[in-house]
């Protein structure tokens, strides 16, 4: 029998449900993402991330291009959600953060896909750029649990998230897979638009470690439950690799599992903002491998 995911039991006792009410309550005032707009987007207004209350989706599938610890044989039940917190001139999916490119769907129909995913053997629901979608996501994954979904739940963000919106999230999500991006607040300003993005990301997942832990993994190799941590090696050392990396080893865990990222290529933007103009060089990327080997980070996916 395999392991129930950790929303199962909240919905029981009904703390699913209350969730949901004081998500939706936060649109008021949103302050759902660090941006901390306060703009009421139950009344059609519109902050950084441009959302109100619809639900627009890119695409869903099986994706088996994610970590091999999420993919396995049946894949990550991956679901594009449009539009983003954050302004990366380097998005290598831009149409769907910056044009919101998607259609518009409802609760249910966001419930059904969930299911459908699960039909069709992915091992888990992996939901990309959440954030500015929390309390539609928690009403479908209401109506989904209705109907027996029972995959882990991947929060597959960018790691700009509020205190606020991980709290709501506490004992629902299973992994938690942010991006960290960049540990210079002028050059995350710059190319990102979130000047405090550095130090946001460190509240950030130190709460998520507190949450889940580090990641576990099972015998069949699919992750069940912790922290997987993303970070993009850039050109010239733009990310802060070295501080990101010691951030992580020395104030999460040196346990962390990590995808130090090397296909860094210019998409977007990209060529306004040298050094980001080229791709990534060997050299680089064996220099940021060393560095978290020096850290005594040995989980490198």
């Amino acid at each position: 029998m395999k392991d129930e995911p950790s929303y199962c039991e909240l919905h029981r006792r009904g703390e699913l449900h209350r969730r949901i009410e004081e998500a939706w309550t936060h649109l008021e005032a949103c302050d759902l993402c660090a941006h901390v707009c306060r703009v009421n987007r139950r009344l059609r207004g519109r902050g950084v991330c441009r959302t109100g209350t619809e639900i627009r989706v890119a695409s869903y599938g099986p994706h088996f291009g994610e970590e091999e610890v999420l993919v396995g044989t049946g894949g990550s039940g991956t679901i594009f959600f449009s539009g983003c917190n954050l302004r990366c001139v380097f998005c290598q999916n831009w149409e769907i953060s910056h044009l919101r490119e998607g259609v518009d769907i409802t609760a249910q129909e966001l419930a059904r896909m969930m299911l459908d995913l699960e039909a069709r053997g992915c091992h888990n629901i992996n939901l990309v750029t959440p954030t500015p979608y929390l309390p539609q996501i928690l009403s479908a994954l209401e109506i989904a649990c209705d109907h027996g979904l029972s995959l882990p739940l991947v929060y597959n963000c960018g790691g700009y998230e509020s205190l606020t919106a991980l709290t709501l999230l506490r004992g629902l999500v299973d992994i938690y897979m942010p991006d960290v991006k960049f540990a210079d607040e002028e050059v995350a300003r710059r190319l990102t638009g979130a000047g405090d993005y550095f130090a946001v990301v460190k509240r950030a997942l130190k709460e998520m470690h507190a949450q889940v832990g580090a990641l576990q993994i099972g015998e069949d190799g699919l992750a069940r439950r912790g922290l997987l941590v993303r970070h993009l090696v850039l050109p010239d050392g733009l990310a802060g690799t070295k501080e990101v990396l010691t951030f992580i080893a020395r104030e999460i865990s040196r346990d962390t599992y990590l995808n130090l990222m090397d296909q860094y290529f210019p998409h977007y933007r990209a060529k306004e903002h040298p050094p980001l103009d080229r791709p990534l060089t060997s050299a680089e990327y064996q220099e940021a491998l060393a560095i978290a080997h020096r850290l005594g980070l040995w989980r490198l996916a």
